[in-house]
């Protein structure tokens, strides 16, 4: 899976499944705190490209921003 094919958590969810990692917590918050983290030690570790980490994060704190302006209104 290239970066520029990633279009919602649901493609970094099966970017994460491939390294067999599965995150469910249960509070939305907390899945996409530690899918934040998971991501960055994967590319830390080199087993992703730079356009996969990017666009990874950039959806992340996307749907993060989007959750929290929900919740304070």
């Amino acid at each position: 899976m290239v970066g520029d094919n990633m279009n919602s958590i649901y493609d970094v969810r099966q970017l994460l499944k491939r390294f067999g990692t599965i995150i469910y917590i249960g509070d939305r918050l907390a899945d996409l705190e530690l899918m934040e983290e998971e991501i960055k030690e994967l590319y830390q570790a080199k087993c992703i490209t730079t356009k996969e980490y990017q666009m990874s994060i950039l959806l992340i704190r996307q749907e993060m921003a989007t959750l929290n302006q929900t919740e304070n209104n």
